[in-house]
Formats: C-alpha cells, structure tokens, sequence
C-alpha cells in the first residue's frame, strides 16, 4: 500500500480480494419410520375422555328389580282361575282402574258421538254456522258427561262387586260377571222404583254377560 493510499483511505487491488463466503449450517431432517402397530384410533380416544354412558342414566346405580312399576312379576299377578284378562292384573285394584277408566272414556266418546249427531239433526240447514255450531256443542256436552258418568259409576260398582264374588268364590268365571253386572245394574237405579231396577239390572247383566264370553273367546 503506498502513501497516498494510505492518506486518501483507497485500499489496494491486492488487499480487495473477497474471501470465500462461509459453508451454511445443514439443515437435513431424518424422519422417523412409520409403525401402524403403535398408533391410536378413535375408539382409545373417547373411551379415555368420555364417561360411561350407562351412569348417565336417571335410573344409574337403583336396583331395578325392586321397583314395582318397572316389573311386572308372574308370581305378582293375581292367581284365581279366571282372572286373566286382556292386561295383566294383581288384583280387585287394577281391574277397578281398568275397567272403570276404559268403561267411562269409551261411554264418553259414544256420548260424544251421539250429541254431535244429534246437534246436527236438530239444527236446520239454513241456520247460520254460529247457530248451528252453538247446538251442536250443547248437545256434545249434555249427553257425553251423561253417558260417561253413568257408565263410569256402573262400572265402579260392577267391578267391586265382581271383584267381590269371585273372593269368596275362589274363582271368576260367567257367572260372576252376569251376577255383579244384574246387581249394579239394580243398585243404580234403585231410586226409580222395581220396573227401572228390574230394566237396567237386565240390561248390565246382559252387557256382562257379553263381555264375559268375549273376554273368554278373545283373550
């Protein structure tokens, strides 16, 4: 380097050479081979997170089998010969529920039927619609509660009293039907006098009658 390089700050060609840049660092990545044998499905997942679905349950952890809405037992029901019917029974209990229930929604919906019928005959034709829907809804509501009441109150009376019989009988055949039927039949009307008495006690114990031989036939 001469003086005057030196004093201008000019560096020489010689010292100006570059140097040769320096190596990068090496960056390669070696995977790891693949083993289907070590890898986790779904099922591991859930069954590791989520709890198990049957302590979810309202009825989770009580014993079943103690619970006598839930079972209905063989050895529960009641054990008369005859006494088996369209639904298991376990005595005068149940078949006064059932019988006095189904006896009175079906005398209702007959009542219904026939108020309606009647409230469309009874009205003219050419009445305005507000008129003719008011009579119908009166005779609805006059002879549906009439028929249900009456037939939910025979039935409640018939159905203890069957029940009633066939105790002491030991068993429940025909005989009990037609007899309880004759005697609600007369009990329901005993402040009519002997001939309505007489009347609707014939007319029960024949509907008994019915259902006892249905009842034998069908089920």
């Amino acid at each position: 380097m001469s003086f005057w390089d030196a004093l201008t700050g000019r560096k020489s060609s010689s010292t100006s050479s570059s140097s040769p840049p320096p190596s990068e660092p090496s960056t390669a990545f070696q995977a790891a081979p693949f083993d289907p044998s070590t890898a986790q499905d779904v099922s591991s997942f859930l069954n590791s997170s989520l709890p198990d679905p049957s302590q979810l349950h309202p009825l989770a952890g009580l014993n079943q089998q103690t619970l006598d809405y839930l079972t209905l037992e063989e050895s529960a029901l009641s054990d008369l010969p005859g006494s088996r019917s369209a639904l298991p029974s376990r005595g005068w209990s149940d078949d006064l529920q059932y019988g006095t229930g189904v006896t009175y929604l079906t005398a209702l919906g007959i009542g219904g039927t026939w108020g309606l019928i009647e409230g469309l005959n009874r009205s003219p034709a050419s009445a305005p619609p507000k008129l003719r829907l008011n009579s119908v809804l009166n005779s609805v509501t006059r002879r549906g509660p009439f028929l249900g009441n009456s037939a939910g109150v025979i039935a409640l009376v018939y159905n203890g009293v069957n029940s009633t019989i066939g105790y002491y009988r030991g068993k429940h055949d025909s005989a009990n039907s037609i007899a309880a039927g004759a005697l609600s039949g007369m009990l329901f009307k005993s402040t009519r006098g002997v001939r309505p008495m007489m009347i609707s006690g014939g007319l029960v114990a024949g509907a008994a009658g019915v259902w006892a031989i249905a009842r034998k036939t069908l089920f």
